[in-house]
């Protein structure tokens, strides 16, 4: 009996991983085995990358609030004790926020809260 290939299926799964190549220099957009590896090492960085994006702006927010915290005289620790202290439920997303865009309505919970 004559070996069956499916050619077809070969061919749309490289066209598959060379089309995600695409805009990748040299031989890794358009040579089977690199660009092959190289969009497997662009997917681990992107499923990394998305878990670290967020450590990243939840860093970033602290950061803000901390600053902000500091001008009203208040650590960043003290500040968010205070705050779950009283209820408020803010989170840091909102309070960086509100630091950054509308002091004043950041000041009135500073106010509030001590």
């Amino acid at each position: 009996m004559p070996r069956s290939v499916n050619s077809v299926a070969k061919r749309a799964r490289r066209k598959k991983v060379l089309k995600q190549a695409k805009g990748y220099f040299g031989r890794r957009k358009n040579v089977w085995t690199v660009a092959k590896n190289a969009v497997e090492k662009a997917m681990l960085y992107s499923y990394r990358d998305r878990k670290a994006k967020k450590r990243n702006f939840r860093s970033l927010w602290i950061m803000r609030i901390n600053a902000a915290a500091r001008q009203q005289g208040l650590s960043y620790s003290q500040f968010m004790g205070k705050v779950k202290a009283n209820n408020i439920g803010l989170n840091r997303k909102v309070l960086a926020d509100l630091a950054m865009n509308h002091p004043e309505a950041f000041k009135a919970i500073v106010d509030k809260v001590k």
